[in-house]
């Protein structure tokens, strides 16, 4: 028997953070969309992690007079959907696999805790399910643990992987993981990196390394930075991006734990604040709990109309 539909995951695993709008906006509806009234319904966007330009966005669309008359609590939400629909739908944009010569070479990054290994793995795993070949590269090699667990997951869905020991060069077993990938024609090479935000300088320093030697095998990679959020940090997940992009360059997002958290708007303010797409969201533990997805479908789950006003 199967398991539920990925809209079902998606169902459960959005529904705290659905609940905390809809429990936010309860009893704003009013008579007349008055200025006090659109505040609160302001104030209750941005409580809810959607950030101020979301919130702004929905208040001027209250306020253009097409809804001086009562406004009942569905009317809101459908706005509110429709604005975080827009937000979403420039961003949501799958990894594409399109480099020549292979690999195509994916650095990820992210504090460590993020679920940046696991993600990896979910990766991979996504990237199987089309047909690509995959290898993963234990880059992270400043913790024995992190290494451990990528050697667990690439065991157990079936791809190679080239790591070393703890403490060994990240730059030498990037080189090797391109070398071997090369030689063997594989479409897609995962590379974990240090999680390390403490000493940035550091960090910066070992990401330029790898890149140098990426560089001297396939100048085209890294074909992309992707980093890897934990959504319950809220609005901590909004300073990550600021600070990755200054030292790795990001060039997409990967939002997790989407399940464990009422602060899955910060989805929504990450796309709005920097534009940069968000190739996949992940809402459980399983390998396949991870996935690209629907602008639409996300923003009804969340307002909490997606029963009601499917289209």
């Amino acid at each position: 028997m199967s398991g539920p539909s990925w809209h079902e995951r998606l169902l459960g695993g959005l529904k705290k953070t659905s609940d905390r709008l809809l429990g936010n906006l309860a009893g704003l509806t009013a008579a007349r969309l008055d200025e006090a009234t659109l505040d609160e319904i302001e104030e209750a966007l941005i409580a809810s992690d959607l950030g101020p330009e979301m919130a702004a966005r929905v208040r001027a669309r209250l306020a253009d007079g097409q809804y001086e008359r009562d406004l009942e609590d569905l009317g809101i939400r459908l706005v509110v959907a429709d604005e975080i629909a827009k937000a979403l739908e420039p961003v949501a944009k799958r990894l594409q696999i399109e480099a020549f010569p292979r690999p195509q070479v994916i650095l990820v990054i992210g504090v460590n805790g993020s679920g940046k290994t696991t993600t990896i793995a979910k990766l991979a795993n996504l990237f199987m399910e089309q047909d690509y070949s995959v290898m993963l590269a234990a880059g992270d090699t400043f913790r024995a643990a992190a290494i451990g667990q990528l050697r667990t997951w690439a065991e157990r869905i079936g791809v190679p992987i080239v790591s070393g020991a703890e403490g060994g060069d990240a730059a030498g077993i990037v080189f090797e993981a391109v070398k071997q990938a090369t030689d063997k024609g594989t479409d897609v090479l995962i590379v974990d990196t240090a999680g390390r935000l403490q000493n940035k300088r550091e960090l910066m320093d070992e990401l330029a390394k790898i890149r140098r030697v990426l560089g001297r095998l396939n100048p085209a990679a890294p074909h992309d930075v992707v980093l890897v959020l934990d959504a319950t940090t809220g609005q901590n997940a909004l300073s990550q991006i600021e600070v990755f992009k200054e030292v790795a360059g990001v060039t997409g997002l990967v939002m997790t734990k989407l399940d464990g958290t009422a602060r899955g708007g910060v989805l929504v303010a990450a796309a709005e604040k920097y534009g940069l797409p968000i190739h996949a969201i992940g809402v459980g533990e399983k390998v396949d709990d991870l996935r690209p997805f629907n602008a639409n479908e996300v923003a009804r789950i969340i307002a909490g109309v997606e029963d009601r006003h499917r289209g």
